[in-house]
């Protein structure tokens, strides 16, 4: 039997304010424990949560972002259930009606674009942190996370694979950090992923039993999750076995996801609105307000990118993957009026040394203008491709500015026909057998000669001049 996986993300996406979502407490990361823990937050008798207004400017700016429906009117319900590092016994969020509803995303999976629609997206505060490593036969509880501002991005079951899974969080997650409304620190918890993954026989109409693989904080855990639970299930099947619906949690060490608990459904949280919080209510001004502070979108950027610098949509899709890299491109590309070549060189050379260093592109030692510099003197004929990678590599190691580097290391590409010429009538004296052998059809005898003249130039020569120069001697 041949059989198809269904997939659907829930992104819990940490928002970008200082402080907590119903209090005043810091939200920075790496505090010691429970010293960010006010009296809302650990739910103290007679205290009252106040909305932070930056968080739902967040949300409105990630609803506008994705084309959804923004709910002018949204509520806040209590959401019951039992857990050490819950301190209140419910936790805040957004059932019956979100901020965000709808909306769409575009990702590309081996060249082929795709449209995954989300469902919604609701406000929410986080729970406190279990922690179990540092005490023997106990667990001890950092409530410093309990009140967090998080915005909980649904999507609908479109996805087919793990690869098309992580394209989409990807996407997203280049999406909240473009738009400043998430920092995307995986390691330290501010964008989750969970996966609800399901199989059916091909052509099969109805869903499957769905499991949801919890908390997959790198892309590379969410695709090797995902790719074992499918395996799974479909194994589980083939036996004769059903699946039953669970929350389950991915062992990066086994690479295999383990039952947690049964999963619940809406009913079983007993959610109601709560008492505490007065509906939200956005009006036009607001949101013409921060529309008007959106940056340019990914995709309205990657469109303008391929009709003003010459690229191809590929490498705009590239070049946007995050604010900072687009940022760094258009500078360098700007500076020198080459866009394609400022493509290639941003993501070739650059981003090569980049991660052999275990760099980001705010953290380059080259700067975009430097990087324009030195393509404009591959434009003007000064350097040759393969002289420009020492000249770069001279940059990286902050050693001058390119012209310097030039003259410094008398990498100036030799362009004088006399002196190219003189060069070759000594190379073809000295190779009488590999021009016998051009003369005889044989094509790889040229290259050879070529290789020789550059030699003799310490590769200095212009290697288009030298490849007409050597046609003209040869007839």
């Amino acid at each position: 039997m041949k059989w198809e996986t269904v997939i659907g993300l829930e992104v819990h996406t940490q928002l970008a304010t200082r402080s907590k979502i119903f209090s005043g407490s810091s939200t920075a990361f790496g505090a010691a424990p429970n010293t960010q823990a006010s009296a809302v937050d650990i739910a103290l008798p007679g205290v009252l949560p106040v909305l932070n207004k930056g968080a739902v400017e967040c949300a409105i700016k990630f609803g506008l972002a994705i084309g959804a429906t923004l709910n002018r009117v949204n509520i806040f319900d209590r959401k019951n259930y039992f857990y050490p590092d819950l301190p209140k016994g419910y936790q805040i969020s957004q059932l019956a009606q979100p901020i965000v509803e709808g909306g769409a995303l575009k990702i590309v999976v081996d060249g082929e674009e795709k449209t995954v629609r989300l469902t919604r997206a609701h406000m929410e505060e986080d729970a406190g942190k279990s922690l179990h490593e540092d005490f023997h036969g106990m667990t001890g509880i950092d409530l410093n996370r309990a009140g967090t501002p998080l915005l909980e991005i649904v999507s609908e079951p479109d996805m087919r694979s793990s690869a098309e899974a992580v394209a989409y969080a990807k996407a997203l997650h280049t999406l909240v950090t473009w738009i400043g409304i998430c920092d995307g620190n995986m390691m330290e918890g501010s964008f989750r992923v969970d996966a609800n993954v399901s199989v059916r026989p091909v052509g099969q109409a109805e869903f499957g039993t769905r499991r949801e693989i919890k908390n997959l904080n790198s892309f590379k855990f969410l695709q090797q999750a995902i790719d074992y639970e499918v395996r799974w299930q479909i194994e589980t099947l083939e036996d004769g076995g059903r699946i039953e619906q669970a929350t389950v949690l991915f062992d990066p060490d086994s690479g295999e996801t383990r039952m947690m608990r049964s999963k619940e459904d809406a009913h079983d949280y007993r959610y109601f609105p709560d008492p505490d919080l007065l509906p939200v209510k956005l009006d036009d001004a607001w949101i013409a307000r921060v529309q008007d502070e959106l940056p340019e979108l990914p995709a309205a950027m990657q469109a303008r990118f391929v009709e003003a610098y010459g690229v191809s949509a590929y490498d705009a899709a590239v070049l946007t993957g995050s604010r900072a890299l687009a940022d760094y491109f258009e500078a360098a590309a700007q500076a020198c009026g080459q866009g394609k070549l400022a493509a290639n060189w941003v993501m070739g050379e650059l981003s090569a040394a980049l991660n052999r260093a275990d760099l980001g592109i705010e953290q380059s030692p080259v700067s975009a203008a430097q990087l324009g510099a030195l393509i404009n003197r591959i434009h003007d004929g000064t350097l040759s491709g393969k002289l420009a990678k020492q000249v770069f590599e001279g940059l990286w190691e902050g050693t001058g500015e390119v012209d310097a580097i030039i003259e410094a290391r008398g990498l100036k590409q030799m362009s004088d026909s006399g002196e190219l010429e003189k060069i070759i009538d000594e190379v073809l004296a000295a190779n009488p057998k590999s021009v016998e052998e051009f003369r005889a059809g044989k094509d790889k005898a040229f290259n050879a000669l070529v290789g020789q003249v550059m030699r003799a130039t310490k590769g200095r020569a212009n290697p288009a001049q030298v490849n007409d120069l050597l046609k003209a001697k040869l007839g």
